[in-house]
């Protein structure tokens, strides 16, 4: 009768299973940019590196364009775990935690640098105490951002001043936070998904609208506008998060090489904005937009003074994550 050694048998099971390579971990990463945009160049480039950070072991497969479904839909299939990963506006959260739609808030950061510190998930102390929030609510975590430049206005006919949007339909992000700040502008919002953006301005359903450069060149919002203020009235900053279970799930030595790589690509996000800003203005100006600027008769206290005023009658409790947020160097 044949014996079998207990200890061999053992032995030759751990080695079998140390002979079989693991399984790459796959996260399906959505977001609603198109192609040329910052952000895709950011999804894209975070992707690769991730793989090579991991040795292959965690792979992120990117879905921009609004690929997965519109904004909301994106950020519920994270919070599901059907998406994995996604990216947006931080106020694209606030279904979760209102409070985190005030790291979108206009004319709080003094420049793009100073807006990545302020949303830094590891050194924030107002979005570390948001983020316990949203991780406690709704099973998302932030865990890095994303530069996309100043949002500007955008439309066809020139606007100097608050005056000159009064009455008129623009587009809101449909989001509380960016209803208040058009109704400040002056004009009457109306919220507009971004992959239905182009057909909106088209067809005359809004009239102007307001993002980066790089997302007005991107989508060709020249074909369908003419001209674009310079009020800068936003540091755009979009919000990488990530289902909380499948962080969860993730080995600490992946979690810290993610987080590495996407705290890389936020500061070359910056320094591609900065670079492209001087070449996109050039490249809309070719496609026939005209630049209103405050050399030129663009009053931009008038819209800070309008907007920041709405904003605090909209929304008081945001006063003291505003000083944290002015306060960081």
């Amino acid at each position: 009768m044949l014996r079998l050694n207990p200890k061999a048998i053992l032995g030759a099971a751990a080695f079998a299973l140390m002979a079989v390579p693991s399984v790459a971990q796959e996260l399906r990463y959505a977001h609603v940019g198109a192609e040329g945009d910052i952000q895709t160049r950011y999804a894209t480039e975070a992707a690769a590196e991730i793989e090579a950070a991991t040795n292959g072991e965690v792979t992120v497969q990117v879905f921009p364009a609004s690929q997965l479904g519109n904004v909301a839909e994106m950020v519920d299939g994270v919070r599901m775990g059907t998406i994995q990963m996604g990216h947006h506006d931080f106020a694209s959260l606030a279904r979760i935690v209102p409070d985190v739609a005030v790291f979108n808030a206009p004319f709080i950061y003094r420049d793009g640098a100073q807006a990545l510190a302020a949303t830094n998930p590891a050194t924030s102390p107002a979005l570390q105490e948001i983020n316990e929030r949203l991780v406690e609510e709704g099973g998302v975590r932030i865990i890095g951002r994303i530069y996309r430049g100043a949002r500007h206005i955008s439309s066809n006919f020139e606007i100097k001043s608050p005056d000159d949007m009064a009455g008129k339909p623009f587009r809101a992000v449909p989001l509380d936070l960016w209803i208040s700040m058009v109704t400040g502008f002056g004009a009457t919002p109306t919220p507009v998904e971004v992959s239905e953006l182009p057909t909106a301005l088209m067809t005359g359903l809004v009239v102007g609208q307001e993002n980066p450069l790089t997302m007005i060149a991107a989508n060709k919002l020249y074909e369908v506008q003419s001209h674009v203020a310079m009020t800068g009235h936003m540091q755009s900053v979009l919000a990488v998060f990530i289902n909380e279970d499948v962080w969860q799930e993730l080995t600490e030595e992946h979690r810290t090489a993610i987080t590495n790589v996407l705290d890389k690509k936020a500061e070359e996000s910056l320094q591609w904005a900065q670079e492209s800003e001087g070449a996109l203005i050039e490249e809309l100006k070719a496609n026939g937009m005209t630049f209103t600027t405050v050399e030129n008769g663009l009053d931009l206290d008038a819209f800070r003074e309008k907007v920041l005023a709405q904003i605090n009658t909209d929304f008081p409790e945001y006063t003291p994550y505003i000083d944290q947020i002015m306060a960081v160097e």
